[in-house]
């Protein structure tokens, strides 16, 4: 019987197992990294162990430390959570060995499942339907059928995976998705597999125990994704029939039957808009979306994963299983939409989900957390579960709008503008959704929106201000014993920048005039509620009434930024320094890195001379890759960054030449 159990993971997930374990009646054991010695996962087991190195990433992969970590605190099982080793045989037998309850299917299901290639075979043996597949080497010849998928043979979540629409351009995606399958899994095989266009990503939650049990627990569908990972996931599909959900379900059974299966697990599908689906892969571990399936049919899949690890039956049968209702879950991620989704780095200054509408928030991350590059970059999974799909939706939306999260670029707005849209309404929900439907990568708030938003911050920088002068703090903030020209503070939101004139009038009244916008704002109010967290600002309610209507703003001031929480959503500044210093310029042709990252590859010489396009360096960042191209014609005149090298989002790395007549 388990009694005590550690998570060999860290984060949102960790969390997420800690929870049931404690409704079981079970102790649990966390582990963390130096870096990660604060988060939210550390505190929240019975007992926590540090895991040696200096690595953060590589400590949660060193299968020895991690054992150590679990006889130490004299543990009776192992749970893996999802990523790093959950899907790694030899860290299985490696607990097993050691006498030790292994939550998850059996090693030798690992193995056969990690290597898809071999998990292709065994199905088509099944009589599953799988897609035609072809080695990268060159041996296929002129068989292969483009466009195809470059697929890593033990990856997962997106990594180590390229498009190719041509054969020009197979030898250097392949080349790319070693790289980012190495890096991210320690194993470079990749192949090649037939691209569906227009698809769905439909996966089938499966349950199997050790008394000859399999069951499914309906789909969920995954489609909505951005560079190959899934972003949006919901259950059920709007595009299964029960009959096309009973074939698919049967079919996902048969598949875990087949490799002899235990544990909770899921088997994902391409549907076609026709209707026929194929294999993808077997997932042996708990998914990242697992939380839409306990929406819809109750269950808790973490206490299914530990009841058949203690040796019992799955809890339910199929005849007690049915879906309840509409769960859609989306990923909240440091991240800049707009920036071809690359991942953002910084300190959460605050992070407060909104308390209605009621939703589930899995996190990993609290107020004063830092970002960086060397985990994925998830933030959350916030899930809504309502009686009709349109319901989850809105209020999922409704949720992610009212919610404070500052200090770190994220995809909040990205995916409020995905759950509007009339296309994600209607169900058209296909993998080449953003591309086809194109939501609006950020938000767009009208400037009577701005204008408000900046208002409520002049009032909290003012009462703050007022809050700390030395002397005279009795006095009105504002007040002038002489007509004197108006207090003149300079925002920037974004790439605009507002210049925000008021003036004290008499009863408390205050003149704003921010470009053509104009106001005269009364019962002006801001209240510091508390500080936003640890050394993170100020947090202050303001409130006043302009233009005939009553508002009110959640502001937190954070060193020269300020945000400001309205109805329309947050809105960063930015208080610009009345005297700024001079700033090193970039110069002419100069290419900044993206992100931070490390810079994997230099690809050019000084001197040499490139088109449009031409590969010049690549950074690696999360175990991701970013290519760095020429955006013009011309020559290499200078290379600031060489291969190993860390560097920051903004940091010159290139400079280029434009060539005669190639626009710069």
């Amino acid at each position: 019987m388990i009694r005590t159990l550690l998570v060999a993971n860290r984060g949102e997930i960790a969390r997420r197992v800690f929870r049931t374990a404690a409704l079981m009646g079970i102790r649990t054991v966390a582990v963390y990294s130096e870096g990660d010695r604060h988060m939210p996962h550390v505190a929240e087991a019975d007992r926590a162990v540090a895991l040696p190195g200096r690595d953060a990433a590589a400590t949660y992969l060193d299968i020895e430390a991690l054992l150590a970590a679990a006889v130490e605190s004299g543990v009776d099982a192992v749970h893996p959570g999802y990523g790093f080793l959950s899907e790694n045989a030899g860290f299985a037998r490696a607990v097993i060995a050691a006498g030790l309850t292994w939550v998850g299917p059996p090693p030798e299901v690992i193995d056969a499942m990690g290597d898809k290639l071999a998990a292709k075979r065994l199905m088509e043996a099944a009589g599953v339907p799988v897609l035609p597949t072809w080695d990268p080497d060159g041996s296929a010849g002129d068989t292969i059928d483009f466009p195809v998928l470059v697929k890593a043979t033990a990856g997962g979540g997106g990594k180590g995976m390229r498009v190719v629409s041509a054969r020009d351009e197979l030898p250097e995606a392949v080349a790319a998705a070693r790289r980012e399958s190495r890096a991210a899994f320690g194993d470079d095989r990749v192949f090649l597999e037939r691209l569906v266009t227009s698809a769905r990503h439909v996966e089938i939650q499966v349950l199997a125990d050790d008394h000859g049990h399999t069951i499914h627990c309906f789909e969920r569908e995954c489609s909505i994704q951005r560079r190959h990972q899934k972003i949006i996931e919901e259950a059920p599909s709007p595009a299964l029939a029960p009959d096309l959900r009973e074939r698919m379900g049967s079919a996902a059974v048969a598949a875990a039957r087949a490799v002899g299966y235990r544990s909770a697990g899921t088997v994902e599908f391409v549907l076609e808009p026709d209707g026929h689906f194929w294999f993808l892969e077997v997932n042996t571990r708990l998914q990242v979306e697992h939380p839409v399936t306990e929406a819809v049919t109750g269950l808790d899949l973490v206490r299914e994963q530990l009841r058949i690890a203690d040796g019992e039956p799955i809890s339910v049968s199929p005849p007690d299983l049915a879906m309840v209702g509409h769960a859609i879950e989306v990923r909240l991620y440091a991240e800049d939409p707009a920036n071809g989704f690359l991942p953002a780095t910084g300190t959460l200054v605050d992070f407060r989900p909104a308390p209605a509408p009621a939703v589930r928030w899995d996190s990993g991350v609290e107020t004063g957390s830092q970002v960086g590059v060397e985990f994925d970059p998830m933030l959350a999974k916030v899930i809504s579960h309502a009686p009709t799909r349109a319901e989850a939706a809105g209020r999922l939306a409704l949720a992610l709008e009212r919610s404070c999260i500052r200090g770190v670029r994220t995809n909040r707005d990205f995916l409020v503008n995905v759950l509007r849209s009339p296309e994600f309404l209607a169900g058209d929900t296909t993998t080449d959704f953003i591309g086809r439907v194109g939501p609006a990568l950020d938000r767009s708030p009208s400037a009577g929106d701005r204008s408000l938003a900046a208002t409520a911050a002049c009032l909290a920088l003012r009462h703050l201000s007022r809050l700390s002068t030395p002397v005279l703090r009795s006095l009105p903030a504002g007040w002038r014993n002489s007509v004197m020209p108006a207090e003149r503070v300079e925002l920037r939101s974004g790439e605009s920048d507002l210049v925000v004139e008021y003036r004290s009038g008499r009863d408390g009244e205050v003149e704003f005039a921010i470009g053509d916008w104009s106001a005269v704002v009364t019962g002006a109010a801001a209240v510091a509620t508390r500080a936003a967290g640890a050394g993170n600002g100020n947090r202050l309610d303001v409130f006043f009434e302009a233009e005939g209507q009553a508002h009110r703003f959640d502001v937190v001031v954070h060193g020269s930024r300020v945000y400001a929480q309205g109805p329309a959503g947050d809105l960063a500044f930015e208080v610009l320094p009345r005297f700024p210093a001079p700033a090193g310029a970039v110069p002419e042709g100069g290419l900044v890195a993206p992100m931070p990252g490390r810079v994997l590859t230099v690809d050019v010489e000084s001197g040499q001379a490139v088109e449009t396009g031409r590969l010049l360096m690549v950074i690696e960042a999360m175990k991701m890759e970013h290519r760095v191209t020429a955006p013009y014609d011309g020559r290499v005149a200078e290379i600031r960054a060489g291969a190993g090298d860390q560097v920051s989002g903004g940091d010159l790395l290139v400079v280029l030449e434009a060539a005669e007549g190639s626009a710069s």
